[in-house]
């Protein structure tokens, strides 16, 4: 029993640790900026993600170019980060949910397979962001 205790003590400890390494700069000025970006033969993240009702829900940028607010980006930055295992790109649904399936990604991404591959200089600037990295 004090084992068991012990062991969930040490795992919630871990994941409060990980949720930290969630860096709002680095997401705002690095990661948010991908969610505007147009991709060939796709529609922007934005598009589909504004104000929606889905899980990964984005706030209606100011403009689709400039992005968003401080208080906006902060809002996405809190929807965002429910969709990413900090310090585990490979569990985050945020990169698996648009990754092509013959990359490990989702079979069905209503806005298509924005990530061809984990090689995506974008993919990897998310995971980057989700595994700490500044």
């Amino acid at each position: 029993m004090m084992f068991a205790r012990l062991s969930a003590c040490i795992a919630v400890a871990a994941g409060l640790a990980a949720a930290q390494s969630l860096d709002f700069e680095v997401y705002r000025t690095k990661v948010e900026p991908i969610f505007l970006k147009h991709r060939e033969g796709h529609a922007r993240c934005v598009v589909c993600h504004e104000a929606s009702n889905s899980a990964f829900r984005l706030q209606q940028p100011v403009d689709k170019t400039s992005g968003w607010t401080e208080e906006q980006s902060r809002k996405n930055f809190q929807f965002v980060s429910n969709l990413v295992k900090p310090g585990d790109p490979a569990a985050s649904k945020l990169l698996i949910h648009p990754l092509a399936p013959e990359a490990g990604g989702d079979k069905f991404h209503g806005g298509g397979h924005q990530f061809t591959s984990q090689d995506d200089p974008d993919w990897k600037t998310i995971a980057a962001w989700i595994r700490g990295g500044k």
